[in-house]
């Protein structure tokens, strides 16, 4: 659902997010913690089943849960994507452990590193870029040819370390990153999957929560990916206000929800 209309004043957009994500932070120290761990464990949940759907991909919500929780015991291969899911995942928690760790700055290599996660038989070849462009993909916009990825690989890495990008406002700056990526689109497979988990790294060591682009904005997404970056930018806009306001609906429920009494077998249970 679009709540926003592209003619609409890009800074208003950002004031808006602005003060929601403001709220947000304010209610995190305090929030109730089975709440938050819930509403992560769902939240990410959310996000694989969405991602594979930008990537032409239904997952159901058992599938997704039977590939990243532990406690459940599951046979492999009764699920086809059972280690495509695992490897989206462990490149999301890799993701968040670095956006944690402040001091290792962001760059071409953080990307890079996703990647490999995400394609662990690429790694072993050195992470080469494709050599020919696909002729069956989800996405149609243009792409740089095979000899121009290098150069364009490099120079998108000097923007990055540039300090004027660093002086972007994080959403500005993974808009316009995610655009320049995808333009070049250096990996037949994977790509996608790559920026995207790179880009919430990049929100997440801002101190935003993560965008979710929804399977019902797919198309909206492949058409912002033809443009430049402001169609990317609304979508960023949009998906991080939406993960903010949910979060804050979730505690603010746990908070109204009377507390659970305490059975007479659970008091005298050791």
């Amino acid at each position: 659902m679009l709540r926003y209309k592209e003619t609409e004043d890009i800074d208003a957009r950002f004031s808006e997010v602005e003060r929601t994500v403001t709220a947000w932070r304010q209610v995190l120290p305090n929030a109730n913690q089975v709440a938050r761990t819930e509403f992560n464990n769902r939240l990410r949940i959310s996000l694989i089943h969405h991602d594979a759907a930008l990537e032409g991909e239904v997952l159901s919500y058992s599938e997704i849960k039977a590939a990243v929780d532990p406690s459940i015991i599951s046979d492999p291969s009764l699920i086809p994507s059972y280690e495509e899911i695992r490897r989206f995942d462990d490149a999301c928690n890799h993701a968040a452990g670095e956006a944690a760790n402040k001091k290792k700055p962001f760059k071409l290599d953080t990307i890079r590193e996703l990647y490999s996660i995400l394609a662990p038989e690429e790694k072993a070849k050195g992470l080469p870029f494709r050599k020919e462009n696909p002729l069956h993909r989800l996405y149609y916009h243009d792409i740089a040819a095979p000899e121009k990825i290098l150069p364009a690989m490099r120079k998108l890495g000097e923007w990055i370390d540039e300090p004027a990008t660093k002086d972007l406002h994080v959403i500005e700056k993974v808009a316009t990153l995610h655009s320049r990526f995808m333009a070049i689109f250096p990996w037949a497979k994977e790509s996608g999957r790559t920026i995207r988990i790179a880009s919430n790294q990049l929100l997440q060591e801002g101190g935003y929560p993560i965008a979710i682009i929804h399977s019902i904005d797919r198309q909206r997404y492949y058409e912002a990916l033809r443009g430049d970056h402001i169609a990317l930018t609304s979508l960023y806009l949009e998906a991080v206000q939406t993960t903010a306001e949910t979060e804050l609906r979730v505690y603010e429920e746990a908070q109204k929800a009377p507390p659970k009494k305490r059975s007479k077998k659970s008091i005298t249970s050791p």
